[in-house]
């Protein structure tokens, strides 16, 4: 059977239609659209012209810098000439004086003194001695133990009197021991014994007292230099490496706190006279200004302040002027 050409709805006809495609509308361009492109545009034009100002003000940055640090190595290099040209015009001296030299040997001292004490007599005489077997060649150590452990403080307090013996024996191991715990029980035991307090019941009476001829020999064992010139800083390295003798011993802080607690027992013990205490001031002062004695410089200040308060108000004036002119001419 022979297909109706007219049968629009045979499948061999649908199949072979051809499926036509519809047409797309052409989009119509308006006004704002033309404006929205303009804009875009307009903004991409703007950032290039950013981005190629900010390139040039790194740039130009980085000249800038340049040129400062060019600037400052310049300055730098000058500086550095002029002070080369200035140390070798002129060594820079470091401050200070040199106010010690060589040492002395220092005075002997016989334990024999000792043995004449009523202490002494006392602990051999006591039976407790069966057991400690103290004898005249054990006494020393004997003594220096009752001193480092303060026994000998107190039984002096006890007894009520310091005898000469005693206190000889004590001030020498202060001033000339190499011995720290000796010299700094001595220290100590001075020091107690010098500012025992009025309202105490029970007086102390103190056989011998140093003087101020004791103290100055002592210094001069030091090898203390009463007039030192201006030492500089190579000068003072050289004359330190020709002696292993040279400066004070380590008992110049004894020294040192004895000077201060002797001006503030003026009140108890007459041990320094006025004129004697303005040349010690102008010793502390010479003192502070070795730079050896750097590690002492709270003890020389404590010093100073000790000495200062033992003038009366009517007595500085004077004693001041006289200190003064003292320094200036050393």
């Amino acid at each position: 059977m022979e297909d109706d050409p007219f049968d629009f709805e045979s499948d061999a006809l649908l199949a072979s239609s051809p499926v036509v495609a519809p047409k797309k509308r052409k989009k119509v361009i308006g006004l704002d659209d033309l404006l929205v492109d303009h804009y875009k545009e307009k903004n991409r034009v703007i950032e290039r012209e950013s981005k190629i100002a900010k390139t040039k003000k790194a740039y130009n940055s980085d000249d800038e810098e340049d040129g400062r640090v060019a600037k400052l190595s310049k300055y730098v290099d000058e500086c550095h000439e002029k002070m080369t040209k200035l140390s070798d015009e002129d060594d820079v001296s470091i401050w200070g004086l040199q106010v010690f030299g060589n040492q002395k040997s220092p005075p002997s001292f016989e334990f024999t003194n000792l043995q004449s004490c009523s202490i002494f007599h006392s602990f051999l005489n006591h039976e407790v001695n069966s057991l400690v077997e103290l004898s005249t060649k054990s006494g020393e150590i004997f003594f220096e133990g009752l001193l480092t452990n303060g026994w000998l403080l107190k039984l002096v307090q006890k007894y009520g009197k310091v005898e000469k013996s005693i206190a000889t024996w004590t001030f020498h191991l202060m001033l000339y021991s190499s011995k720290e715990a000796l010299r700094s029980a001595a220290v100590n035991f001075w020091c107690a014994i010098l500012l025992k307090n009025e309202g105490e019941s029970l007086s102390l009476k103190i056989d011998w007292l140093p003087t101020y001829l004791e103290l100055n020999g002592a210094l001069e064992t030091y090898g203390y230099l009463l007039n030192s010139p201006k030492k500089d800083s190579c000068d003072t390295e050289m004359d330190l490496g020709d002696s292993e003798h040279v400066g004070p011993p380590q008992n110049i802080r004894a020294w040192i706190k004895y000077i201060s607690t002797c001006s503030q027992a003026r009140k108890f013990h007459f041990i320094f006279s006025t004129s004697e205490v303005e040349e010690l001031v102008v010793v502390i002062v010479r003192l502070m200004l070795d730079r050896q004695l750097l590690g002492l410089s709270v003890d020389l200040y404590e010093c100073m302040i000790s000495l200062i308060n033992f003038f009366k108000d009517e007595e500085w004036s004077a004693s001041c002027t006289k200190i003064s002119k003292s320094i200036a001419s050393r």
